[in-house]
């Protein structure tokens, strides 16, 4: 049985971006420039039906399963991203159903994406930008190498700063992505979550995953 309600997850979808043209206003962007995606992890099949008739456009799963089986239930109506802990041995499952993968951080994948990605396949490198060794991510400055490796066509970076009550403390990680990205040309940035989204598209997010504000 379905659980949400497409009118609420339509009005939380519009304070959503209500915030963001506030964020980017104030850091004189255009707040069309930045895609609200919505992080379905804790969502169940039966309700991405809700989602698209929320207005809901662009959808990121963290399980490769999971991910199959939702993107079955709304075809042709929904954009999906892959954005959690990228396995190899599922790279072959994914890429039949994404436009892009946000979270490609070892060589593993990299082989197994040259095997199996369609061509015209992008992807974003997962950068470890607070240098925490329990954190996935490619080190800033293995970044380039690892780009030179990739079978298929790198457009942006993506990051997961360390988990903080203070959305400001975010600020430096998300700066420095930035940052890396500006350096090699790279236009797409996906960063920010439901804690820290606003500040996130201060620094330049051009992607953010929304999930528990977004089905409240």
């Amino acid at each position: 049985m379905a659980l949400l309600s497409a009118e609420r997850v339509r009005a939380n979808l519009e304070l959503v971006r209500e915030r963001i043209e506030r964020a980017a206003a104030r850091a004189g962007r255009d707040p069309g420039a930045v895609e609200v995606l919505a992080a379905v992890k804790y969502i169940g099949a039966e309700d991405i039906e809700a989602l698209a008739g929320a207005g809901v456009t662009l959808v990121g799963e963290n399980r490769a399963q999971d991910l199959i089986e939702k993107a079955a239930r709304a075809p042709g109506r929904l954009r999906w991203h892959f954005i959690g802990a990228l396995q190899s041995r599922k790279v072959k499952l994914i890429v039949e159903h994404v436009e892009l993968i946000h979270s490609v951080a070892t060589d593993s994948a990299l082989r197994e994406l040259g095997r199996h990605a369609p061509e015209g396949f992008e992807i974003l490198v997962e950068v470890n930008v607070s240098g925490e060794e329990a954190k996935a991510g490619i080190a800033p400055d293995q970044l380039d190498a690892f780009i030179s490796r990739s079978p298929v066509k790198v457009v942006g970076l993506m990051t997961m700063p360390p988990q903080t009550g203070d959305p400001q403390r975010s600020r430096a990680h998300f700066a420095a992505l930035a940052a890396l990205a500006g350096e090699r040309g790279l236009p797409t940035l996906s960063m920010g979550t439901s804690q820290d989204f606003e500040v996130a598209v201060e620094e330049g997010a051009t992607i953010v995953r929304i999930g528990t504000i977004l089905f409240a």
